[in-house]
């Protein structure tokens, strides 16, 4: 794509969190008979899931008719983040404990997959369970879009990265050095996207419904290709949300992630490789000198099939994933 229509996408499809006011979201909900479900993926988060939920649940439940569900989908937490989530006001369901007939993967697109299957809402907005620093105006933001324009079906929010004592940062690690390239080399339309890794993101159901998901952290991406891929430009829209902080992973911790990108994107590209990949080896190695060892980790790069096709023939998709 020439960069002129790049940034003429940029122009109309970026957005401010602020551009419509919640009594305008509200009134257009209702007349669009709408319902809305906010959902957290959640995995060992008891620090902060519970502020998340109670200051979600004030502003847009208690104080204002916008949101219908506030759920929580806790992905095989040995602490109490479910326990916290349920006292602060979510619906709380063990992701391995939703649809059992088709198994249970850990990560962070199983637990949004399997969130279908609990939830009612043709909207879906889903917000991360870390944040440390950030405003019940992440969820009200990312409706704006799709509330006020039927074509637009995906909205990616993106911010400010607050890192501890760094003040803001770019748009993350894994995102400079594997998410930005790979959209530049593979998807040159969607490289006005300023975030693409972006855990705040709100979808139309009747889209997500209709998409593979990666069940680990190459959802993000896989869901922004496929939307370009099968909706087209337009329907993707983004917002600025302001300023964002959240707990950092270790640097040795974003290996997988990448490779998972890394293979998301070789499927999307229609390598028969990735295709065929239900893990990948990750090798990385520890200590220093002659004390260095290699350490070996096997990365899930498994996608779930579309909800619609399992709701259309339940019992031969349960025989194809067992």
């Amino acid at each position: 794509m020439e960069a002129s229509l790049v940034d003429d996408w940029t122009r109309r499809r970026t957005h401010h969190w602020n551009d419509v006011s919640l009594d305008e979201l509200v009134e257009r909900k209702q007349q669009q008979g709408l319902r809305i479900s906010v959902v957290v993926p959640a995995r060992n988060e008891e620090p902060t899931v519970g502020d998340v939920v109670q200051r979600l649940r004030h502003d847009f439940v208690t104080q204002a008719p916008l949101v219908d569900e506030l759920v929580v989908m806790d992905s095989d937490s040995t602490d109490r983040t479910g326990a916290v989530a349920t006292v602060a006001g979510a619906t709380v369901h063990r992701t391995r404990d939703v649809r059992p007939d088709l198994g249970s993967f850990r990560g962070k697109g199983e637990a949004m997959w399997k969130s279908m299957f609990v939830t009612t809402g043709d909207v879906i907005v889903f917000v991360d369970a870390d944040l440390t620093e950030w405003g019940t105006h992440f969820v009200s933001g990312l409706l704006g879009p799709l509330l006020r324009d039927p074509e637009v079906a995906l909205v990616k929010g993106y911010y400010d990265r607050i890192m501890l004592d760094a003040g803001p940062t770019d748009g993350g690690r894994v995102t400079e050095l594997v998410a930005r390239p790979l959209l530049a080399s593979r998807w040159p339309d969607l490289c006005g996207v300023v975030q693409p890794l972006a855990g705040e993101w709100a979808i139309r159901r009747n889209l997500f419904e209709q998409l593979s998901v990666p069940v680990g952290y190459g959802v993000e991406i896989g869901t922004l290709v496929d939307t370009y891929r099968t909706r087209g430009l337009d329907a993707i829209a983004q917002v600025d949300l302001g300023r964002r902080g959240h707990v950092h992973q270790p640097l040795a911790d974003l290996g997988p992630m990448a490779v998972e990108l890394l293979t998301i994107a070789d499927r999307r590209a229609g390598l028969t490789a990735a295709a065929e990949a239900s893990s990948v080896t990750l090798r990385q190695f520890e200590g220093s000198g002659a004390d260095r060892t290699p350490r070996d980790r096997e990365v899930s790069v498994v996608e779930r099939p579309p909800v619609a096709s399992l709701r259309a023939e339940p019992e031969a998709v349960a025989e194809e994933v067992g």
